[in-house]
């Protein structure tokens, strides 16, 4: 298979073929690592490519995902025994743990075989992927900006037709806002939809959920059928739908009350006029459609959650910094951590047992928040950034006197996504829009937990009302 025809195809339509014999697993793991080896060097998506792929692809021919290149992020479930260094310096050569993540056993019943670990900026704390250990991923749509943070290694790989569906996690933003810098679909599910374990409960403390990148919405549906529903021991989770994502996603929604908010609070920022026209451009589609739109602000004490939320990353952060510099033997250092990280572990020395409980305590307000807006509304429309994809080494100007400081700034990009993650609850970005220089602007769409369906079934009708298939970014492995 040439590369033209293997990035013509969604991740379902090359296991059609592999399902109907048209081509090997084998065959397709070989040309996506020659997909890899014709972009990467540009784009740096890929840290750690797998020769011996194209041997170990053997997938059930009924699988949903028979054959498909995938790629495992470097931060979140893992696979079992090979390198995982988390973006960091500090982690350099550390390997994962004897034993898959449930939801990487999941991804691989589903049939995708592993080519390789994709990028992440030092432990996923960042909106841009641009880590001292493995240097900046660059977004294929211009290589002088940025794919997002901090899946931003899985979504340039899939823009760039590396391969068409990635791994990727969400605690902050990080599925979401690199979707909409690389002109994908990304869907961060409700808490604990899919499985964390068996390594976590609540994977930082039920900020992060995991999923994939895609191009095509029907992606991301099946994927969810394939993954979506506790593992054993499940702390806690969100039940998975009685039936099929896939299949029910191509039914109607029926007429959706959508609440439009362009006001960012959180931080408080400024939207940038491009993307201000494309979200109400966005909004009117929806009209179009038969859906009812108006505007709304999420109420709460934004000031309050936002310390909050800083407390609650950076002192995970010095928790995990701590945990692996014993499990590494390396010192805590600006040798052998980024300056943001840094300051994390340095600012939270003081950070009490109290403090943490009290943070912690004020997620609630933003799940009520989100509670009263939707006994009112179905569906929530924002942008999935302030702006279109920035220029790279933008976040890296941000001063770290303060971790506080710094979080703001990096936040003030995308001020519309965190919430989602506090409240637990199903965020979608859809690249509906695009700036006059031709970069992807996100659709972001929100809707109650466990309401994942809702989501899938409007970007269906999005996606058949403006498809965007056929655009392909000037980075690309069929170029």
């Amino acid at each position: 298979m040439d590369l033209k025809d293997y990035t013509r195809f969604d991740g379902l339509g090359l296991a059609d073929l592999v399902q109907r014999g048209e081509v090997s697993a084998a065959e397709l793991a070989q040309t996506g690592l020659e997909a890899i080896a014709r972009v990467n060097p540009q784009v740096n998506a890929v840290i750690e490519s797998y020769a011996d792929a194209p041997a170990k692809a053997a997938p059930a021919k009924d699988a949903p995902f028979a054959g498909v290149p995938f790629l495992i992020k470097d931060i979140g479930s893992h696979d079992a025994g090979g390198l995982c260094e988390l973006g960091s310096r500090l982690t350099k050569g550390m390997q994962a743990p004897p034993f898959a993540s449930e939801l990487v056993n999941r991804f691989r019943a589903a049939g995708v075989t592993v080519l390789g670990r994709s990028n992440i900026p030092e432990f996923g704390s960042s909106c841009t992927t641009e880590p001292v250990l493995h240097g900046p991923t660059r977004n294929p749509w211009n290589l002088e900006r940025t794919s997002g943070g901090s899946s931003g290694g899985a979504a340039a790989a899939v823009a760039s037709g590396m391969v068409p569906i990635a791994h990727a996690n969400d605690a902050g933003g990080s599925i979401r806002w690199p979707a909409a810098c690389c002109g994908l679909v990304g869907l961060k599910p409700s808490r604990n939809l899919n499985p964390v374990g068996p390594d976590s409960a609540l994977a930082l403390h039920g900020l992060a959920c995991e999923h994939i990148v895609s191009r095509s919405v029907r992606d991301t549906a099946a994927m969810l059928d394939a993954t979506a529903g506790p593992d054993a021991g499940a702390w806690c989770y969100t039940p998975r739908l009685d039936g099929s994502y896939l299949e029910q996603s191509r039914r109607a929604p029926g007429r959706l009350r959508i609440a439009l908010d362009l006001d960012p609070r959180f931080p408080p920022t400024t939207l940038e006029p491009e993307v201000i026209t494309a979200i109400h451009d966005t909004a009117k589609l929806c009209e179009d459609m038969g859906h009812i739109v108006e505007e709304a602000r999420l109420e709460f004490d934004h000031e309050a959650m936002l310390r909050a939320f800083a407390t609650i990353w950076s002192t995970d952060l010095r928790a995990g910094v701590e945990m692996l510099s014993r499990m590494t033997g390396r010192p805590i250092g600006l040798d052998t951590l980024e300056p943001h990280v840094y300051a994390a572990w340095r600012d939270t020395a003081s950070v009490s047992g109290t403090d943490f409980i009290g943070a912690l305590a004020q997620m609630n307000s933003v799940a009520r928040a989100y509670g009263r807006l939707f006994t009112q509304y179905d569906v929530m429309l924002t942008p999935a950034g302030r702006m279109a994809p920035f220029e790279l080494g933008r976040i890296g100007k941000i001063p770290t006197d303060t971790f506080f400081e710094w979080f703001v700034g990096m936040c003030e990009h995308c001020p519309f996504l965190s919430t989602v993650n506090i409240a637990g609850i199903p965020g979608l970005s859809l690249p509906l829009g695009w700036s006059a220089d031709g970069l992807p602007i996100g659709s972001h769409f929100v809707a109650p937990q466990g309401h994942e369906l809702r989501l899938l079934q409007l970007a269906t009708q999005l996606e058949t009302a403006r498809p965007w298939a056929d655009r392909r970014a000037p980075v690309h492995a069929a170029n």
